[in-house]
């Protein structure tokens, strides 16, 4: 199968940053990773990049073979994970999503699993690692996807949290550890729930960040 040009651009692109981004997951295994906080009802700059206020539209192929459009998790709390199966890091936290999906399924939360990689490579995978959340996959349009959520440099894996109504919380840059996984999803429901003003969610969700990441946590 012939690369698509652009994924395969993108691909250069990882091998000639590659150092770095090593550089960047080992540093965040060690601190807490900073969340972008952008709540509010305008878009903000962040590390992040122009963070959209609003989920962006795309549709994406799932392993179903389908085409899906974003808007089909519309009206849930929503945790969109960007990841590649060759993603060292995006493997690593895999277990962590599955085992959240489980335990918030029954408060309406979807994880988004959106695979920049390439189908066969995505299928394959998922026959030995399961995933227990919804997966969609591409190459340029996952690329695009990725971009519209405003994130500059293509490092993977990064989530968004969208709330019910469709506002981007944050953009969470590197792999997500549990424990401010948890503090993230206690700030979007509580926005939610109507009990934490959208406007101040950017506060909480720095306090958030700074959350110790879990040592104590259960192995992956």
């Amino acid at each position: 199968m012939k690369n698509p040009p652009a994924l395969r651009l993108a691909y250069t692109g990882f091998a000639l940053i590659g150092i770095a981004v090593v550089c960047a997951f080992l540093y965040q295994h060690q601190h807490a990773t900073p969340l972008a906080a952008t709540a509010g009802t305008t878009t903000a700059t962040t590390t992040a990049g122009t963070v959209p206020a609003t989920r962006p539209a795309f549709t994406l192929t799932g392993l179903d073979g389908q085409r899906h459009p974003i808007s089909e998790w519309d009206g849930h709390p929503q945790l969109v994970n960007f990841w590649a199966t060759w993603c060292v890091p995006c493997r690593k936290e895999i277990p962590l999503l599955n085992r959240i999906q489980a335990e918030y399924a029954a408060k309406g939360l979807k994880i988004i699993g959106i695979a920049v990689d390439f189908p066969d490579d995505v299928r394959k995978f998922v026959q030995q690692v399961p995933l227990s959340y919804a997966v969609l996959m591409g190459e340029d349009d996952a690329l695009e996807a990725a971009k519209s959520y405003g994130v500059e440099a293509m490092a993977l894996p990064f989530s968004a949290f969208v709330d019910a109504q469709g506002h981007v919380l944050t953009v969470h840059l590197g792999e997500l550890h549990e424990a401010n996984l948890r503090a993230t999803l206690d700030i979007l429901y509580r926005v939610d729930a109507g009990t934490l003003a959208l406007a101040d969610a950017k506060t909480a969700l720095e306090a958030a960040a700074h959350t110790p990441t879990d040592a104590a946590s259960p192995a992956n």
